[in-house]
């Protein structure tokens, strides 16, 4: 994917595997419960709730805990209010770093990011300082074993802008509100989709080519990553080859 980096590459590949699963479950089920609360509960006419009820599906999360996060979502049932907020600022080498947390206090978890990022050797910023650096996608990686000709067709039918191969996969671009139905079509024409969910892509990159760099800005990156509010971390750093490697 252009101006993609390959750290999220790697990052997908050790997935759940870095978390543990409760925690993991815990941040699915608030990113349902936000987005029914925000477009309605039916995932036909909410595509944002259909595209967080599918990465929970594949995430394994139970059926029936996830329709209870809608209900939450929808008032049906008593539960937490969680605000979205995102937060911005950097991490060493100027690196722009784009945070989004669900929280039930904002009061607690902006200094928490805020102290994170002086912990670890990065700074928080003013609101706008790094968001339009960003730019909100959706991702639909499938595995490298299809042809690429054969995918474009059928991927660009389903309203697709690009595809691209990042290491043994492939990662189709799209409009954030097109996700469901890019993963549907490449579902139909018979070709294994691993995960669809939605992204910031930045438009810019700052390459990373030593393994002391690029173990300062992971250090910013996990961190936040780690935190109970935190449900993603963008950056817009691009590893190359030989220090991921390193990095092993």
């Amino acid at each position: 994917m252009s101006g993609h980096s390959k750290w999220a590459t790697i990052k997908h590949k050790k997935g759940a595997a870095d978390k543990a699963r409760g925690k993991l479950f815990a941040k699915l089920i608030k990113q349902v419960e936000v987005a029914a609360r925000q477009g309605g509960g039916d995932p036909d006419t909410n595509p944002t709730l259909r595209t967080m009820f599918q990465k929970a599906r594949d995430n394994s999360v139970p059926l029936d805990t996830i329709w209870k996060a809608v209900k939450r979502g929808t008032g049906e049932e008593e539960g937490v209010t969680y605000e979205s907020i995102n937060y911005e600022g950097y991490a060493p080498g100027g690196v722009a770093v784009y945070v989004e947390t669900l929280t039930d206090n904002r009061n607690r978890t902006g200094p928490e990011v805020r102290a994170l990022f002086s912990k670890n050797g990065g700074s928080m910023a003013e609101p706008g300082a790094v968001a339009w650096q960003f730019e909100r996608k959706g991702i639909v990686v499938v595995g490298g074993d299809v042809e690429e000709d054969d995918l474009m067709l059928v991927a660009l039918e389903g309203g697709a802008e690009d595809i691209t191969r990042q290491g043994d996969e492939w990662h189709v671009t799209c409009g954030p509100g097109d996700t469901m139905s890019v993963r549907d079509a490449i579902d139909a024409a018979g070709i294994a989709v691993a995960s669809a969910d939605l992204t910031m892509v930045p438009s810019t990159l700052v390459t990373i080519d030593t393994t002391e760099a690029a173990k300062a800005i992971l250090r910013v990156i996990d961190a936040l990553d780690d935190h109970d509010d935190v449900q993603e971390v963008y950056a817009n750093f691009d590893i190359t080859d030989d220090v991921a490697a390193a990095l092993g």
